[in-house]
């Protein structure tokens, strides 16, 4: 008897359900999903290891000195008019009044089913920052003569994690507003800025050294992606026929 083909047909099913699986998972767009986890895991890993080199004082924190001197340095009475408008108004009382005209927005015009993440996005990113400032415990950059003085601990900046949630947040929603692509990198793009924004003002004034801010932005948007990536599983779920 001729078992040439013996393997091949044992095979071919476990082949056949292998192609009809990719295509359901390309047909139900779960491509995007696999995607925003590797980007939640690859912040995760950059947060991981900014937080290693502050704790074992490698070698960015002689970067962080370096940058945070230079800025010190460079300070003129207008720019630090400009930095200290930027930061105030990304503080937390300033991020705490526009998560809940955002939220009052969303109850009552925008699209309710966001409202839940935003809740769960923002105040707990927030939190989740503030518990790492405590396990850090890293001091401020200190000058003899600051233009802010400030007590608190400085690694991730509070300031950054609050306008990486908010803005991410609202960019997340516009995208999903709008199909045009030209669009949607506009959002990210103002979205990114405005992060980048707030962390110049941040290290201008002296507040926080270039990890500390980097750092925030990593661990948001982690937080950001793990958030908004439950949100669009439930979606999911909710929409799938009964079985």
């Amino acid at each position: 008897m001729d078992t040439s083909n013996t393997p091949t047909d044992t095979r071919l099913p476990w082949l056949r359900r292998i192609i009809r699986m990719g295509r359901s998972a390309w047909n139900h767009s779960a491509w995007p999903m696999a995607l925003a986890a590797l980007l939640i895991i690859g912040a995760i890993g950059i947060f991981s290891d900014l937080a290693e080199d502050v704790h074992t004082a490698d070698h960015i924190t002689v970067v962080d000195l370096q940058l945070a001197n230079w800025l010190h340095a460079h300070a003129t009475p207008s720019l630090t008019r400009v930095m200290l408008a930027m930061s105030t108004l990304h503080d937390p009382l300033s991020m705490s009044i526009l998560t809940v005209l955002l939220a009052i927005f969303l109850r009552w015009r925008g699209p309710r089913d966001w409202l839940p993440g935003l809740l769960l996005v923002v105040p707990g990113g927030m939190l989740l920052n503030t518990l790492f400032k405590y396990v850090f415990e890293r001091p401020r950059p200190l000058f003899s003569d600051p233009i802010v003085a400030l007590t608190s601990y400085s690694f991730p900046s509070g300031h950054v994690a609050g306008s990486t949630l908010f803005y991410g947040f609202v960019a997340a929603l516009l995208v999903s507003r709008t199909d045009s692509l030209a669009r949607r990198a506009a959002i990210i793009a103002a979205a990114l800025l405005m992060v980048c924004l707030v962390a110049a003002s941040r290290m201008y004034l002296g507040a926080h050294f270039f990890s500390d801010v980097l750092a925030a932005f990593f661990e948001c948007f982690a937080w950001l992606g793990l958030c908004l990536l439950g949100m669009q599983v439930v979606r999911t779920r909710g929409a799938a026929p009964p079985r």
